[in-house]
């Protein structure tokens, strides 16, 4: 089966510095129905290889090299590192949609919920209407919120509805991918359980490709079908869930599993030993 995302040699560079590589040759595949979990520190490349897919790259970052292949069900086989800003505009909210890490910046704090949901109803779909505020109410319902707080602003809303609402925003369209960066980072753990329980059941219901960004192995262990390992913009480790988690090969690997605490907080917590590096990391 093809895969609906094909992800090689991607290098991101700063424009005014091409020689510095931000995201080092990745490659990697979404598949339909699968969760590809994308793990590593802060500033190890993970949310701009995201970013890069979305055509959404600040204006002094640009893409060196590489390809991002998109199965798209309509049209083909679409090359989206090559695609011009209309054509992208089609594919975003409506094929691949994105859930980004901070919702209360993400939302608009000046409209409601309900308004901001339905823009990529109308824009893609041509919803209007009642028709628009019936699918509004159901998407709204399905992510576990009350029809009712459509009408809510986000700072009405607590962070795990508001993370909801974001949910619903990204499956309106019922896109083929959903990337999810760091959905859940800002929440308790009980409202982070259900916003995973969720997802799993979205992608599950729908067959959608996930994307997954996390720093948390706890989550990787929970929902992923396969782990990419990131450190420095490179990966340095992948596979299938069960072989990267029960037998990791690279050290940064084995390193990042070792933070890990145990369930029962007995495990000392162990900083990252970046001696394999062979030098001061």
């Amino acid at each position: 089966m093809t895969p609906l995302l094909q992800i090689s040699n991607l290098t991101i560079t700063p424009k005014k510095q091409p020689t510095r590589l931000l995201v080092n040759g990745v490659s990697f595949n979404i598949e339909a129905g699968k969760t590809t979990c994308v793990v590593g520190e802060s500033g190890s490349g993970k949310s701009l290889t995201a970013l890069a897919v979305m055509g959404l790259l600040s204006k002094q970052l640009q893409l060196n090299s590489g390809s991002i292949l998109f199965s798209n069900a309509q049209a083909g086989v679409q090359d989206l590192s090559k695609l011009d800003i209309a054509s992208l505009q089609k594919i975003r909210g409506a094929k691949i949609a994105m859930i980004f890490q901070e919702p209360m910046t993400s939302l608009n704090p000046v409209l409601t919920v309900g308004y901001q949901i339905g823009e990529s109803l109308t824009a893609h779909l041509g919803l209007k209407g009642a028709a628009l505020k019936a699918k509004i109410a159901s998407l709204l319902e399905m992510v576990g919120i009350p029809a009712g707080r459509a009408d809510s602003y986000p700072d009405e809303l607590s962070g795990g509805q508001r993370q909801r609402v974001m949910i619903a925003m990204s499956i309106a369209c019922e896109p083929q991918i959903l990337i999810a960066d760091e959905p859940t980072t800002a929440l308790d753990v009980t409202v982070q359980a259900q916003i995973l329980q969720l997802l799993h059941a979205l992608k599950t219901r729908m067959n959608m490709g996930m994307l997954f960004i996390t720093h948390d192995f706890g989550v990787v262990a929970d929902i992923a079908d396969n782990v990419v390992v990131m450190f420095r913009g490179e990966i340095v480790e992948s596979g299938a869930k069960e072989a990267v988690l029960n037998n990791p090969q690279h050290p940064y690997t084995q390193a990042l599993l070792a933070c890990v605490p145990d369930a029962e907080g007995k495990k000392p917590l162990k900083p990252i030993d970046y001696s394999w590096l062979g030098h001061a990391a």
